[in-house]
């Protein structure tokens, strides 16, 4: 019996993650495979991948869960060449080719045809015409499952006239965390999918790199034994492609003013101009709580950027405190105020209002000061984030219920300048907002936040 190779093992599992997630193998979760399969360790992949050791084994966790899955036994770094080896002679010594059995059909003609087509492979055999339109391409990996949307029909029709009428090339949703931004953009690609031809799902975290995304979005885009094209954007004017990068904040460093790129991350910010500025039929679909500089001055420009910062829910928030049966109804607004409509922080302090106070809004209300419970140490990392300038004036705000940025304390220990950015950057981070009083403009922190800065919160 032949050795089993590992061109078997990557065709099973494109077939496998096709069944299972309607998407094929993208180009780093070959990479992994292969090399896992040549005894090489994570680092060594992603060096010869150009990303981050971190998104290797992210990448990786995901597929050992679904071959554990699939085969109903733990699979890992460690056993994969074993497991997959023992399968393979398994189903020959009973009369099957490892390709045709249960595992994946014998549809899939690996040498013959681009894994990550995107096109499910029960509609395309090894004798479909060279010269026959390539069909749609989807990969959604890393995309989150769809979660409860609560009415966001304004800011889906706001986003599909920009994408789709428009055609405006960077789309910046942003807003705290919390707010719902991911579940929006998954909705919202679901509804409009089918005008583009190639989609991508990236999410940010574990620092993704601008030459690995680069390489990742070129190999997905250059399927079908297309001509090489000398550039990524070639490649985004030849098709028509919406490019998802969530948790966009994982770009930027922290202690520093929104927007500072770390230093591996520097180069995106050419490259967004990059994007803005040369004609092409894509759309880059950017999510994240801190919006890229460069973003506000292309937008500034009117150079094909727009940019929605996802606000509270407002009235409709009271359908969050219903389904987790609180009572008073008549305080739910004073409670949606508090917590900013945002929807995560409400699920959470109503889950803590069920478990305290017998689900009394009243009751949690009049609590001599606001209780925090799981919420505290989210508002401690976003605190933690911010940089020395800003915390000295987000603390300074807080004590008070709005002030005039004209009037800053002589003792606070920054320039003129330095105060202005920081005022800036929390405006942007969405920690203050601006509020109008006695005909003038005040800045005033947002009211959880304040709670948690005079409850103590600190360095």
């Amino acid at each position: 019996m032949l050795p089993m190779d590992v061109q078997e093992v990557l065709q099973w599992a494109d077939e496998l993650l096709l069944t299972k997630t309607g998407s094929h193998l993208n180009s780093l979760q070959q990479a992994v495979l292969a090399g896992v399969w040549n005894s090489q360790k994570y680092r060594e992949i992603a060096d010869e991948y150009h990303c981050t050791e971190a998104n290797v084994k992210r990448v990786a966790g995901t597929l050992w869960q679904l071959f554990s899955t699939e085969l109903e036994e733990k699979v890992n770094k460690s056993n994969f060449r074993a497991t997959m080896e023992r399968y393979y002679i398994s189903n020959n010594n009973v009369g099957n080719n490892f390709a045709q059995s249960k595992f994946y059909g014998s549809s899939i003609n690996l040498c013959g045809e681009n894994r990550h087509s995107g096109e499910a492979t029960q509609n395309r055999s090894p004798s479909t015409p060279s010269n026959q339109k390539a069909k749609k391409r989807y990969d959604f990996t890393e995309a989150p499952e769809f979660a409860p949307l609560y009415n966001r029909s304004n800011e889906i029709t706001r986003l599909k006239g920009w994408m789709l009428d428009e055609k405006i090339r960077i789309v910046n949703l942003c807003g705290l965390p919390g707010m719902g931004k991911t579940a929006l953009a998954r909705e919202l690609v679901e509804q409009i999918k089918e005008n583009f031809d190639c989609i991508l799902w990236r999410n940010c975290t574990n620092t993704l790199t601008l030459q690995c995304l680069k390489t990742q979005l070129i190999e997905f885009l250059a399927a079908n034994g297309e001509i090489q094209l000398p550039s990524l954007i070639d490649y985004l004017r030849s098709h028509s492609c919406l490019i998802i990068l969530d948790e966009l904040q994982e770009l930027f460093a922290s202690g520093e003013l929104a927007g500072t790129y770390l230093p591996d991350c520097q180069d995106y910010g050419k490259f967004w101009e990059q994007i803005s500025r040369s004609p092409h039929n894509s759309c880059f679909l950017l999510i994240s709580w801190e919006t890229p500089t460069e973003i506000v001055s292309l937008e500034r420009e009117n150079r094909h950027c727009r940019s929605l910062k996802l606000g509270g829910l407002g009235e409709s928030a009271v359908d969050i405190l219903d389904s987790k049966g609180l009572t008073d109804s008549d305080k739910w607004g004073e409670l949606i105020r508090i917590y900013g409509g945002n929807p995560s922080w409400l699920n959470i302090i109503a889950s803590t209002i069920q478990d305290l106070f017998d689900g009394s809004v009243d009751r949690f209300l009049s609590y001599p000061s606001l209780f925090l419970g799981d919420l505290e140490s989210r508002l401690q990392g976003y605190y933690q984030r911010l940089s020395a300038s800003e915390k000295l004036v987000i603390r300074w705000l807080a004590n008070q219920e709005s002030a005039d940025i004209f009037q800053k304390p002589a003792e606070l220990a920054l320039s003129d300048a330095e105060f202005l950015k920081a005022v800036q950057s929390l405006k942007k981070r969405g920690l203050i907002e601006k509020v109008t009083g006695n005909g003038l403009s005040l800045f005033a922190v947002q009211v959880l936040f304040r709670a948690y800065l005079i409850g103590g919160g600190n360095d």
